[in-house]
């Protein structure tokens, strides 16, 4: 018997699952779709699972990283104190926003593929609101090595002011996801 069979034939829990996915489900069949039904929604939970995951730890460091940068400029520049927030600002960058932002594009856009997204409006929003996002992070490491240079461009309000630029994007992300209003 095949492995898959178990677990998706005669399951009207699995095929709940399935097309909660927007995929169909034979429940008929003791082979073929219906397995096949079971692999696809399961590999949409795990990509949408590893997707949120990921975005939760970019958007982490985005709300942390304006805050470091707040700190730091109260710290004299050439001070020991100053060299600590480069460190850890690089390393929340290195360790934290990069691989985030990476893997969550990447499941983002394999998410989106999978599910036809690329035609829907809703999508064509929050795509747009991510890739300002990213625009956003970009700037942010530049700001970082701006600092690393001595270059103090902003307030410590003006940065207060900026952090609220990922909790926005979030919203506007989480109402076309969710909503779909168009």
């Amino acid at each position: 018997m095949h492995p898959l069979n178990v677990i998706a034939v005669g399951s009207q829990a699995n095929c709940d699952v399935i097309a909660s996915c927007g995929l169909s489900c034979a429940l008929s069949s003791p082979y073929g779709a219906a397995a096949m039904d079971w692999v696809l929604s399961m590999t949409y939970l795990w990509l949408k699972a590893g997707h949120i995951v990921f975005v939760i730890f970019w958007m982490a460091g985005l709300f942390m990283l304006p805050r470091y940068f707040v700190y730091h400029q109260e710290a004299a520049e050439g001070s020991p104190e100053n060299a600590l927030w480069l460190e850890r600002e690089g390393r929340l960058l290195r360790i934290i926003l990069w691989p985030a932002l990476i893997v969550a594009w990447v499941l983002g856009l394999a998410l989106a593929w999978q599910t036809g997204a690329f035609g829907q409006g809703w999508f064509h929003v929050k795509l747009a609101a991510v890739l300002a996002l990213s625009a956003y992070h970009v700037w942010l490491s530049g700001y970082h090595k701006a600092l690393g240079r001595g270059e103090r461009r902003l307030s410590g309000k003006q940065l207060r002011i900026l952090n609220e630029v990922p909790g926005i994007a979030a919203a506007l992300i989480v109402i076309m996801v969710v909503v779909r209003p168009f």
